[in-house]
């Protein structure tokens, strides 16, 4: 159930939350989520730099609204996956997280220099959090 909560929430910030039952949090995370997804324009970037225009992805996105979902999606992540077992150790299982954020972070900085950038960032992000999910399941 716990990774349940944590994949859930990697595919849309906040329903893991749901998944939880703390719909309150849920739905707070999916408009924070959907407010700044349509701020930094995310998705239209995610189109045009999986349809190979990497530099008219890089144009369209408001790096002002971007550099704050890389925190903000690996923090919700975290949360899910972390409140879906009582008692877990949060030190512990924090550290793949915090890892995979700032990953997130400086792959939005360096978006420019990096192939592909909506691709390698998101991996950068999703990969650390499937190893933490996996390897601290029992925390």
């Amino acid at each position: 159930m716990r990774t349940l909560a944590g994949l859930f929430s990697i595919l849309m910030p906040g329903c893991g939350q749901m998944f939880n039952k703390q719909y309150i949090k849920g739905i707070i995370f999916l408009i924070i989520e959907h407010l700044d997804n349509i701020g930094a324009h995310i998705n239209q970037a995610i189109r045009l730099d999986f349809n190979g225009f990497h530099q008219q992805a890089l144009e369209v996105t408001n790096f002002q609204y971007l550099l704050f979902y890389p925190g903000f999606y690996v923090f919700t992540v975290w949360d899910a996956w972390y409140h879906a077992k009582s008692g877990g150790d949060k030190t512990k299982s924090a550290i793949p997280f915090i890892f995979a954020g700032f990953l997130g972070e400086f792959g939005a900085i360096f978006a420019i220099r990096i192939p592909m950038p909506t691709l390698t960032v998101g991996l950068s992000m999703v990969i650390p959090m499937l190893i933490g999910m996996i390897t601290f399941r029992k925390y």
